[in-house]
């Protein structure tokens, strides 16, 4: 790991971490609070996908929608307005909305091949996304005199990974740069994260192989063709079961790669100093079960 004792981390000069697990736990908590109080350079991998690589699809997605009414079209075809993705760090919307659901189009759900095109999509990017995080510690430091760096990753990281192999080409890269920090949820935290998807469900991205399982199994359960399928009952569906698939995933990166804190301690952090602490007390609790 790039910092291998509490002691280290305590002297280090310059601290880089990235942060995992999934959304709701208090990634980009922490990642906003060190950038507000301490000057850390924050990067979103979320709004790098959304910006960098993923910007032209999403602009292109809402023209296409936006030529299906006269006026726009008429007005897109002389130049005569400008569409674009206002996309930030606190709202990654116009990403999920391209993203977009599978099922019935009437209910606003994309052909199932269409959306494992735009998941692939996502795959790319995410993946291209984790390994400008090396260029990004330079640029901040050398342009911006930034010396400490915190990347906010994505839920999705643990999808694009190989967590059980130690030559993964993306960890070795996160690895050789960063503190990689998951942040761990209870029983309790998954049972909320459950109630707050099932009142609104997010596009979301998923491994290949699980996606492909689980909308199998929907279809045949439910006993619908392709385009029968409500999609927020679907994504409702499959949550519970992505968020069991990511569990082992995330603790294996954590094992192999990291470090663990729990969403509970990383909730009760509110400077810079008590992040550095339970930093320090994670490595420390790594180190008593080596």
């Amino acid at each position: 790991m790039l910092y291998s004792s509490a002691a280290e981390w305590r002297d280090c000069r310059r601290r880089r971490v990235l942060l995992f697990g999934m959304s709701g736990l208090g990634k980009t908590h922490l990642a906003t609070m060190l950038r507000d109080r301490a000057d850390w350079f924050h990067y979103s991998v979320d709004y790098r996908i959304g910006t960098r690589y993923m910007g032209e699809y999403i602009a292109d997605n809402f023209k296409r929608e936006a030529m299906k009414v006269p006026l726009l079209r008429e007005l897109l075809m002389t130049d005569s307005v400008y569409i674009a993705s206002n996309i930030t760090f606190d709202n990654l919307a116009p990403l999920s909305t391209y993203l977009g659901k599978p099922g019935d189009p009437a209910k606003g759900g994309l052909p199932f091949a269409e959306y494992c095109a735009r998941q692939n999509q996502h795959r790319e990017a995410e993946i291209a996304a984790l390994l400008d995080t090396e260029r990004f510690i330079r640029r901040a430091a050398e342009l911006y005199g930034y010396g400490d760096f915190v990347c906010d990753s994505g839920g999705s990281i643990c999808e694009v990974v190989e967590p059980e192999n130690p030559d993964d080409p993306v960890l070795t890269a996160l690895a050789a740069h960063h503190l990689m920090v998951w942040i761990e949820g209870s029983e309790a935290h998954r049972a909320a994260l459950v109630a707050r998807f099932d009142r609104a469900p997010k596009p979301i991205y998923y491994q290949p192989e699980f996606l492909h399982r689980i909308w199998a199994d929907y279809l045949a359960e439910k006993g619908l063709t392709e385009d029968q399928v409500d999609p927020d009952a679907f994504l409702r569906h499959g949550y519970g079961r992505l968020l069991e698939h990511r569990q082992p995933r995330y603790a294996a990166m954590a094992r192999n790669w990291g470090i663990s804190i729990t969403a509970d301690e990383a909730m009760q952090v509110t400077s810079p100093e008590e992040f550095d602490t339970l930093i320090a007390t994670a490595l420390e609790r790594r180190a008593s079960r080596a």
